[in-house]
């Protein structure tokens, strides 16, 4: 049976192992020349099964209407008269009470949780290097920010997950290299959470699925997705290589497959549409800075967050990886120097001397967000189609479960985990 993932980013990837694994003639589509190039590309790198949290939580529309017109703001609003982002934000506002915060943010986490085992798993068997590192450590500035983390700490307690409160002192031991000059009301440290190098395990993931037999057609944008009688699915291709004159005639190759698995990020909800599938993805806007590492005694040895600012700072090898700002309403990639400026600032603050700051490597990208949080991973109303999409800013936290849980419904087997709330269902999109 013949598979076609579309995506090359880190869910694409894993779903295309995991069904090969299954014993499927994968064929993976992706638009760049090369995997992880978007939302996997500069991504804060951690793995934290223990914070995930969806974006929609209490007190989150006063924080944006707080910081609206902030020069450092952990959220950057730029309204415009886009229908479907007032569309995306109504769901939002609706999902951003306590019992529903709760109810998802457990589904995330049960789909984290089972994500890092089989991330473990898949490490011990193919031995796979992405300069991993364990522990994550939330520090707050204030008790106004440890305050407003209580729901979150309600939940670690109550699911009895790994974690410890410190004050400053304990956050100092944890990372040594924090400075003292910048206040510092203590901290939450979560001794299980690791994170690592999304692209570097992408890129040799790939290598190992190609030896494989994994089939990746790169440069070839998905264009047009059709059902075909008898239950097969075709897929129109364009290609976006630079110089190809086929492009510019618009002359296309297509596929055809007995099943089709979507993990294109926010470029599937335009794909997915002619079909009848309205996914409510957005693109929530990110950025991330890279620096190399200066002074190694000052460096951090793992990943923090900053609570006030939801920066997070990585260390990757011989470099920091700086991360964070969510950005609603811009579909443009390109740099702010307000964000950029808010991810330097928080790494001077807690880290002043530790990497080479002014000549970082700066990246954007659009983070594929549902209203609600959780991914939509499974079968759709269409004979044949599965997604595995909408995992926002917590893709490589997730995406060997994800991948995992894709394979097995594809291949008919019962996942790992229980899918309620996970699956095309929740929005009406499931299988009638």
């Amino acid at each position: 049976m013949h598979v076609i993932v579309i995506g090359a980013g880190v869910i694409g990837v894993c779903s295309a192992w995991y069904l090969r694994e299954a014993g499927f003639d994968v064929t993976v589509v992706e638009r760049r020349a090369a995997p992880a190039q978007e939302s996997s590309f500069g991504n804060a790198g951690v793995i934290a099964p223990g914070y995930v949290t969806p974006w929609a939580a209490p007190g989150m529309p006063g924080k944006v209407l707080r910081n609206l017109f902030a020069s450092t703001s952990p959220v950057l609003f730029r309204p415009s008269a886009d229908p479907a982002m007032w569309r995306w934000i109504a769901r939002w506002l609706g999902e951003c009470t306590l019992e529903r915060y709760r109810l998802n943010k457990l589904r995330m986490q049960r789909l984290a949780f089972y994500s890092r085992q089989c991330l473990h798993a898949l490490r011990g068997q193919l031995q796979i290097d992405y300069e991993q590192s364990q522990g994550y450590l939330q520090l707050f500035r204030t008790q106004r920010d440890r305050d407003l983390a209580e729901p979150a700490l309600a939940l670690l307690r109550e699911h009895k997950v790994a974690h410890r409160l410190v004050d400053a002192d304990g956050c100092r031991r944890i990372e040594p290299g924090l400075t003292t000059d910048t206040p510092l009301a203590g901290g939450l440290h979560l001794p299980e959470d690791e994170s690592g190098n999304c692209p570097m395990f992408v890129r040799r993931l790939r290598v190992l699925a190609e030896a494989a037999g994994v089939r990746f057609v790169m440069d070839s944008d998905a264009s047009a997705l059709r059902p075909l009688p008898g239950g097969k699915l075709s897929l129109d291709l364009r290609s976006t290589a630079a110089g190809d004159a086929r492009s510019a005639r618009g002359v296309r190759e297509t596929l055809t497959a007995d099943r089709v698995l979507v993990s294109a990020g926010i470029a599937s909800a335009a794909l997915l549409r002619p079909l009848g599938l309205r996914i409510p993805l957005y693109p929530v806007k990110g950025y991330s800075a890279t620096v190399h590492v200066s002074d190694e005694l000052q460096a951090p040895l793992g990943a923090l967050m900053d609570e006030s600012y939801k920066v997070a700072i990585t260390r990757m090898g011989n470099r920091l990886r700086i991360a964070g700002t969510a950005e609603l309403g811009s579909r443009k990639l390109d740099l702010r120097p307000a964000a950029i400026n808010t991810l330097l600032k928080v790494a001077r603050d807690w880290f002043p001397v530790a990497g080479h700051y002014g000549t970082a490597t700066l990246w954007a990208g659009a983070r594929p967000m549902l209203p609600d949080g959780p991914p939509l991973i499974g079968a759709t109303a269409v004979p044949g189609l599965y997604l595995n999409l909408g995992h926002g800013s917590t893709g490589w936290a997730m995406a060997c479960g994800s991948g995992r849980i894709a394979a097995d419904l594809i291949a008919g087997n019962r996942p790992g985990i229980d899918l309620d709330g996970l699956t095309p269902d929740r929005y009406g999109l499931g299988p009638r």
